[in-house]
């Protein structure tokens, strides 16, 4: 063997470096690690004549028809184990021929490692463990995949497209960051199941200070703009009155927002009634609208200041009128005391009372050409009263006068006046149980008015008088007294 042909034989053997545990080492150092820098220390031969090879035998198994042993087996010291079968020179650059069209000498190594015919057993035992390994990473990857979820979250208009692991809309929001208050909405609803795909929106609720109508409450609203607003809480747009513009942005920290919706409202006026459309504040507002003036005194049915309602009916009131001052007298009070000179039952006057004047201010109106109540609206004393004293007797009455109590009183009295004390004939001079005059009255001691004394009181003076002149003041009835 020539020293080219051993030469080229040892440099293949440095290209076999992948062959079994036990072999020597090739010299030169080479650890059996392959480099894509390796190239072989020959020249690659010309192509043999004949039809392409069709390329390099199984490693490990003999050629057909080749002997295991011969002259292309190395023996000698330091030689591998006769079972290893070497190929022949012819063999090594058909190999290197085929490595070189396809461009990479590791898969060309990896099929040219050399054929045992013994200890297939190491080799399995050497690739077990690597199989598990791939195939545990293999599942893993799989199972990996199959848990990540690609969803479309939108949070309050902004929409982005995340992958996840969660199992549900509370626990993506959670990962998430995303915080969800008492007035919020998430659909699909919290707790729901999620797959990829799916799309998970949250809108924000915002507080918005309503007075629809003059009523005043707080609600809330996932929309973005008036209009959206009133569309949700379901208020009637058209023809309404709005203290913002309806494209006005409605921020995290909401707004106040006045609302009058069109109303119908009929006024009456003047003996016409109008029917208008308004979204007035107030009623002045709305028969203003109606056309209709209001001059001088004039009002209407109900406050104008109030909300006009739906459906209301509001009169106007046309007052005309003025004042009218009148006098009016105070009555006095009447003081009395007690006067132990007096017989009891007298009363004696001993200042008469003064009434009182009082100036008193009077509204005087014509509502829709009625005339009202005067209404009294103001008052003056011009003059105080003053009060009557008077005396009351409180010393006992002699009932007896000497030569007149054994006389028929009573029959007298029964002539004269029924027997009523209080007595007044049809003249209105004569009065009391005994028709005494008013003159002759005071001169027998009397005070007042016969008629207005006791019985008693009566029956004593008419005695005193039958003892000063007899029965002549009786003429009709005087004949009782001794009947």
């Amino acid at each position: 063997m020539s020293n080219s042909q051993y030469e080229t034989y040892e440099t293949y053997q440095r290209y076999e470096a992948y062959g079994p545990a036990h072999a020597e080492p090739v010299p030169g150092g080479f650890d059996g690690v392959y480099e894509d820098t390796y190239r072989p220390a020959y020249e690659e031969p010309p192509p043999l004549p004949g039809p392409p090879l069709p390329g390099p035998p199984l490693p490990g198994l003999p050629r057909q028809g080749a002997p295991e042993t011969g002259s292309e087996v190395e023996s000698g010291a330091g030689s591998e184990p006769a079972s290893v079968v070497r190929p022949t020179r012819a063999e090594a650059r058909a190999e290197a021929r085929a490595a070189a069209r396809t461009g990479s000498h590791r898969r060309s190594a990896r099929r040219r490692k050399p054929r045992y015919a013994e200890r297939p057993d190491g080799s399995m035992r050497r690739l077990l463990p690597q199989a598990l390994v791939v195939a545990f990473l293999a599942g893993g990857t799989t199972a990996f995949v199959a848990k990540d979820k690609a969803i479309e979250l939108n949070v309050d208009g902004k929409a982005r497209t995340l992958h996840t692991f969660a199992d549900d809309v509370t626990e993506l929001l959670s990962e998430e960051g995303v915080e969800v208050g008492a007035h919020d909405v998430v659909a699909p609803g919290p707790g729901a199941r999620i797959a990829s795909g799916d799309e998970v929106a949250v809108h924000y609720a915002r507080p918005v200070r309503l007075t629809l109508d003059g009523h005043r409450r707080e609600v809330w609203t996932t929309a973005h703009t008036v209009a959206g607003a009133l569309r949700e809480l379901g208020v009637r747009q058209e023809g309404a009155y709005l203290s913002t513009s309806r494209s006005r942005q409605i921020g995290r920290e909401g707004l106040a927002l006045d609302v009058r919706t069109e109303r119908t409202v009929t006024i009456m006026a003047d003996g016409r009634a109008r029917t208008v459309r308004t979204n007035a504040a107030t009623v002045r507002e709305a028969v203003d609208e109606a056309g209709i003036t209001l001059r001088g005194q004039d009002t209407t049915s109900v406050p104008q200041g109030s909300f006009p309602r739906d459906g209301q009916t509001v009169t106007v009131l046309r007052i005309t009128g003025g004042k009218e001052v009148r006098e009016e007298p105070i009555p006095f009070q009447v003081r009395r005391s007690e006067d132990p000179t007096l017989f009891q039952g007298t009363e004696v006057v001993e200042r008469a009372g003064e009434a009182g004047l009082r100036r008193v201010t009077y509204s005087l109106r014509t509502v829709n050409g009625v005339k009202q109540k005067p209404r009294r609206i103001r008052a003056e004393v011009v003059r105080e009263p003053r009060p009557q004293v008077v005396k009351v007797g409180t010393k006992p009455r002699p009932t007896s006068v000497q030569g007149a109590d054994h006389l028929n009183w009573q029959g007298l009295a029964a002539c004269e006046s029924g027997g009523r004390p209080d007595a007044v004939d049809s003249s209105g001079t004569y009065g009391g149980l005994y028709q005494f005059d008013t003159h002759t009255w005071q001169s027998l001691g009397g005070s007042g008015r016969p008629q207005d004394a006791p019985a008693a009181e009566q029956t004593y003076r008419a005695k005193k008088l039958y003892v000063r002149r007899g029965a002549s003041p009786w003429p009709h009835c005087g004949g009782r007294l001794h009947g």
